[in-house]
């Protein structure tokens, strides 16, 4: 029986085509025969498959999920339904070249650029000027009534609470009784990207440009402004300041935003708590303390 490249390569793609399901990689080889792997970009902290390939002179991105994950859905939702699209036409995003929703897996386009994650272009405010600028562009595509939307986001913070975590006893005691008091604000849901931050975001000379769809869905604006607010605007306050000169307002609502962070921090650390992300779960504690702090001050 004829052994396709992808097959063929099995056994060395330790990392690669390896960690694909059979029905992802007989997908791959159907659209991309003779792929080869040139890179893996995987985090592997949740069960997605970041694959840089080469093709027919061509460089391209294989995502493929696992049975439990649902970011590969996600990013579907935003690429099928058109929210990517303006910004992939001028070059800021990738364009989608091939999908199989129910076999969680696609090909996307590799767009030029360095990840500006832990770099200078991290905390560079023409950088985040730029990208206020972009995220402007997606989040006045579309408007939706929120219909509960924030209610239940407050349910998702205590259900983590309820969760395997590390938070002390008493800073668990005080984050409960904030969420008691912060009354949920439904504010007009957007397209949003969901996790708007330096680590999705690649630097190309004077470009900005956009990765990893995998948390889009439609909320307040202000949820993408969260981790910013926690990393990068606190290390150099310049940032979030050019980031609105190129978004054009802040929408912020000053106790809805306390409510954004405090939930973020709780997902945060609770969330790396539970994959072992020693490092990332101590962000979310600082996020918890820095917020804590705020509220009762």
């Amino acid at each position: 029986m004829h052994e396709s490249p992808i097959e063929a390569a099995l056994p060395r793609a330790v990392g690669g085509f390896g960690r694909m399901s059979v029905a992802q990689r007989m997908l791959v080889d159907r659209w991309l025969p003779g792929a080869e792997v040139v890179a893996d970009l995987s985090w592997n902290q949740v069960e997605t498959v970041v694959l840089q390939v080469r093709h027919d002179d061509r460089t391209l991105i294989v995502k493929a999920a696992g049975d439990s994950d649902h970011h590969l859905g996600r990013e579907l939702d935003a690429h099928e339904g058109g929210y990517v699209a303006p910004w992939a036409r001028e070059g800021h995003a990738a364009r989608l070249r091939f999908a199989d929703r129910s076999a969680r897996v696609l090909v996307l386009d590799r767009l030029p650029g360095e990840l500006a994650y832990r770099t200078a272009s991290g905390v560079d405010p023409e950088v985040h000027r730029r990208a206020g600028t972009l995220l402007r562009g997606l989040h006045t595509l579309e408007t939706r009534p929120s219909k509960g939307t924030d209610a239940a986001a407050t349910r998702r913070a205590i259900a983590w609470l309820d969760s395997a975590h590390a938070i002390a006893p008493d800073v668990e005691d005080r984050l409960r009784t904030a969420l008691a008091a912060l009354p949920p604000v439904e504010a007009d849901l957007v397209p949003t990207h969901g996790d708007w931050q330096p680590r999705n975001w690649l630097v190309d000379g004077d470009e900005v440009r956009v990765i990893d769809f995998g948390r889009f869905a439609f909320r307040p604006a202000g949820t993408d402004f969260v981790r910013l607010a926690a990393q990068e605007w606190r290390e150099n306050p310049a940032c979030e300041t050019a980031f609105f000169e190129g978004y054009g307002r802040d929408p912020r609502h000053p106790s809805h935003w306390i409510l954004m962070r405090l939930r973020e921090a709780i997902g945060t650390a609770c969330w790396a708590h539970q994959v072992g992300d020693t490092e990332f779960e101590a962000q979310g504690h600082r996020m918890i303390s820095d917020v804590l702090e705020e509220f009762e001050g």
